[in-house]
């Protein structure tokens, strides 16, 4: 199961905070919520959201310097600017900051909804690949080729390793062993889907990933899921 993506609503009138929080708990999302720019700061740094929906109007600290916080702290997630101006300024200030889209109030829930939806998926194919990645007692860091099983070094082949990057970076999708000659042995005439299945068995040994299964996951007919971590 993948995991829900995470939105934060950074609004000072409480029943608009509460119907955004209540429309898109019903999207699916998980929702957290902050009245004032301090508390939606706060809470960005600590929870990373995948979207900020931010009021400009706040009190204590104002949207955009709380924009420009989050920027300088290195946060990567969009941020979304809900306003009740539109003048061409107060946009150009938004993206000044490091805002990436504006809705005006009053707004159309709907129109807010296919904003958020393009920026999630805008950010998810910008989102670079990760080059550490820990899960149930298992870290491996994908530039210095160094995996550890609790706590202890473990060697991986460098097809080994591939694979493994690539099931990490599409967990919880079903990968058929045609897709994964494809992506990870680039359709190599010498190997077959045995080979696949080899070297699964192989990264279960290496990881102590006995049945039944935590890790790489067998679903029968189609292929293998990777749900470390989820």
């Amino acid at each position: 199961m993948t995991r829900k993506k995470k939105i934060l609503i950074v609004e000072d009138e409480k029943q608009i905070r509460e119907s955004l929080q209540d429309f898109f708990n019903l999207q699916g999302y998980d929702v957290l919520a902050a009245p004032n720019g301090d508390d939606g700061l706060a809470k960005a740094l600590a929870e990373t959201p995948d979207l900020v929906v931010l009021d400009i109007m706040l009190p204590g600290m104002h949207g955009y310097d709380v924009c420009r916080r989050l920027r300088a702290e290195g946060f990567k997630s969009p941020v979304l600017f809900l306003t009740a101006k539109g003048e061409e300024v107060d946009k150009l200030t938004g993206f000044d900051v490091g805002g990436d889209d504006y809705v005006t109030k009053p707004f159309s829930l709907l129109e807010l909804q296919a904003r958020a939806r393009a920026l999630l998926r805008r950010a998810e194919k910008e989102k670079p690949e990760e080059d550490r990645y820990s899960f149930d007692g298992v870290s491996v860091n994908f530039m210095t080729y160094d995996l550890r099983v609790a706590g202890k070094p473990v060697k991986l082949s460098a097809k080994e390793m591939e694979l493994l990057r690539f099931l990490i970076r599409h967990r919880g999708t079903v990968l058929s062993r045609e897709v994964l000659l494809e992506k990870v042995w680039n359709y190599d005439a010498q190997v077959s889907t045995r080979t696949v299945d080899t070297h699964i068995l192989n990264l279960r040994r290496k990881l102590n990933d006995s049945p039944p299964n935590r890790f790489i996951q067998t679903v029968h007919g189609v292929g293998y899921k990777f749900v470390g971590g989820l």
